[in-house]
């Protein structure tokens, strides 16, 4: 990984779109910092189109998408896109998504396997507005699990047929062929006309993330970064992000933000 200031300035000058995830990139121990989200508006006051894309539920993404400056969210791991189109809010549903709760009753029993094998598990509090996925909470709140507890979860949910992704907090699992790369493909093709297949215009995209669930993103991204809790998950990613941060979650996204408007 290359530190995040060696960023070449003929292509921080090509930046039209930044991609975020939120959790731990975003945020700092759970919370959002004001200059993380003084660092939005940075991005939003110099025409940057900004998109979180995140693991967070459906409840989290309307909220987000109407009060954050941000032109759109891609939620529950890429299920849907929430956005603003002349003050109403528009939900895309992602093509190989099923019907909202079409899966509920086979993820919860699924879940209710991994309660009982990995101690310490339980379902995250912010399941009630998820539409599509089941989150499992591993550290966002104590008991604090380590790695390998997210790792048997993946593979218990694997084990049955579902996706499930690691997240610094969660796993998330459900039913579908989507992930956070093809919601964000779908969505800059059909909203922006962008093509990231074609090198220039991939080159206009900046992705930042922190975890193992932003490595389609990382693979798919000329320019991705990592803020530098990333190096925690290294052994978990078959593809690294080309940037990283010195500083870790916000502050390393803020340092993000910083060399990428220095042009």
């Amino acid at each position: 990984m290359i530190p995040m200031a060696s960023f070449p300035v003929a292509e921080r000058r090509g930046v039209r779109y930044l991609l975020t995830d939120i959790d731990d990139t975003l945020t700092d121990h759970g919370k959002l910092p004001a200059q993380s989200f003084d660092a939005l508006w940075k991005l939003h006051d110099a025409g940057i189109i900004v998109i979180p894309v995140t693991g967070r539920p459906a409840g989290w993404c309307d909220l987000i998408s109407r009060q954050w400056p941000v032109a759109a969210v891609v939620g529950e791991n890429g299920a849907f896109v929430f956005y603003l189109e002349e003050d109403r809010l528009q939900i895309l549903r992602h093509p190989s998504a099923p019907e909202a709760h079409a899966n509920r009753n086979q993820l919860d029993e699924i879940a209710r396997e991994v309660y009982a094998a990995v101690p310490g598990t339980r379902p995250a509090k912010d399941q009630f507005s998820r539409l599509y996925d089941v989150a499992i909470d591993f550290r966002e709140e104590p008991p604090m699990l380590d790695l390998d507890a997210a790792r048997s979860i993946k593979r218990l949910f694997e084990a049955h047929g579902a996706e499930a992704r690691i997240s610094s907090i969660h796993v998330n699992a459900w039913f579908g062929a989507y992930n956070k790369l093809s919601m964000a493909e779908h969505f800059l093709a059909g909203r922006f006309g962008l093509d990231i297949s074609e090198p220039d215009q991939n080159r206009q995209v900046v992705f930042c993330g922190d975890s193992p669930n932003d490595e389609p993103m990382f693979a798919a991204f000329h320019n991705s970064i990592g803020v530098a809790n990333i190096v925690e998950y290294v052994a978990d990613l078959k593809t690294e992000p080309r940037y990283v941060t010195e500083a870790p979650a916000a502050a390393g996204f803020v340092e993000a933000t910083l060399v990428l408007l220095d042009r």
